[in-house]
């Protein structure tokens, strides 16, 4: 299993692939297009049947499509800009892999096993994160998600070629167990399997400063409404506020109108993404910051306003059956994170479990992003025990 894996992972390792060593990767792109025909190859090669739930999910079978008491496994193909090339894909990777290791092994499950390709899970193309499994579960209305955009004013219906199908019915009757294995996206885990217990809350806001859009070669300084100055003032207070409550905030997206070097803005638009152990701590957070935003505005004679974007609970995930797979992989550590995953979604629905493989730098969304050949052939080995006991 330790040769598998480098093999069948150099298949896809090139794809949108560009000149940073990161990846774009965006849902139903050319290049997570092209991923999605080699997870139909890679299931036809299994003698798996391919279906599609209308959402853009993409669901390979071993046995009876959404049976009773279904084990699901399995990830994303889509990728931040200029993201790391496991986050999603070595869990589409792995679960084929698992599935070969439990055939191999004469392993004939009672209940089917089914391996997911979700769309959208990070949100990078239309804006919304785990748009893939919101639609499945009904977390989403069908017409919102068709009219989401993207940088190009596409919609994702258009992209997806009409209305999205919406929720799968009965899905809580159909689905006894979801496990979705993931690289850890950061350095808590000492060994090469972890398992999670829960994710923090977390959510995106958009933040627009206005101000007065003039000339910065005429303009005198005691004359401006600089919008770019109550960003920057923003960006160091929700940083100190992260700081002080013991939780995560971050301004890494923006966009400036006119964006000229010799123009003061008229318009500086941001996304806050903020995270915490509890939603009280990130409410309180987010509160914070916009408060500073406001009250510096009031300073730069400029207007802030604010739009919640997404919002995603605290999760915790089954703690039997976490505990459960804890113990089936020899006490396996078990540990939260503060990233999100489609599992987090499917988890208000259904029994719901992540498997972490180690993170040597604990680097995410980055190409520096990296996982061991031996520590992704562990993750293989731990989910196959998983998905044989779980199916049996």
């Amino acid at each position: 299993m330790t040769a598998a894996f480098p093999r069948l992972w150099a298949e896809i390792a090139p794809i949108g692939l560009d000149r940073t060593g990161g990846y774009l990767r965006y849902a139903l792109s050319d290049p997570e297009l092209i991923l999605r025909d080699w997870f139909r190859n890679q299931a036809d090669r299994r003698d798996m049947t391919v279906t599609d739930d209308g959402n853009g999910n993409l669901f390979a079978w071993w046995g009876r499509q959404w049976g009773p008491g279904t084990v699901l496994t399995g990830s994303h193909f889509d990728s931040v800009p200029h993201g790391g090339g496991y986050d999603g894909p070595l869990g589409i990777v792995s679960a084929f892999l698992a599935v070969d290791r439990l055939r191999a092994a004469g392993v004939t499950p009672s209940r089917p096993i089914g391996v997911a390709a979700f769309v959208e899970e990070e949100g990078g193309r239309f804006g919304l994160p785990c748009l893939g499994s919101r639609l499945l579960t009904g977390a989403i209305d069908p017409d919102a998600a068709a009219a989401l955009c993207d940088a190009d004013g596409v919609t994702f219906g258009e992209a997806l070629g009409g209305r999205p199908a919406g929720a799968l019915p009965a899905l809580a009757s159909r689905v006894g167990a979801v496990v979705e294995l993931h690289i850890e996206q950061g350095r808590a885990l000492e060994v090469p399997v972890g398992v999670a217990s829960a994710i923090w809350p977390h959510g995106r806001w958009r933040l627009d400063f206005t101000g007065h859009g003039d000339h910065a070669g005429t303009t005198r300084m005691a004359d401006r409404h600089d919008p770019m100055l109550t960003f920057a003032a923003t960006v160091l207070a929700a940083n100190e506020e992260a700081r002080l409550a013991g939780a995560l905030a971050t301004i890494a997206r923006v966009s400036v109108q006119p964006n000229a070097t010799n123009a003061i803005p008229s318009l500086v638009r941001a996304w806050l993404d903020a995270r915490a152990a509890d939603t009280a701590t990130m409410d309180r957070l987010v509160e914070t910051i916009v408060k500073r935003a406001v009250d510096r505005a009031a300073d730069d004679g400029t207007q802030v306003s604010v739009e919640p974007e997404s919002a995603s609970p605290e999760v915790a995930f089954d703690t039997t059956l976490a505990s459960r797979l804890s113990t089936l992989l020899g006490g396996a550590p078990i540990l939260p994170t503060g990233a999100g995953h489609d599992a987090g979604v499917l988890s208000a629905h259904v029994p719901t479990a992540m498997l972490f493989v180690r993170n040597p730098t604990g680097v995410s969304h980055s190409p520096a992003e990296h996982a061991t050949d031996a520590d992704c052939a562990a993750g293989v080995e731990a989910l196959a025990t998983v998905l044989g006991e779980l199916a049996a």
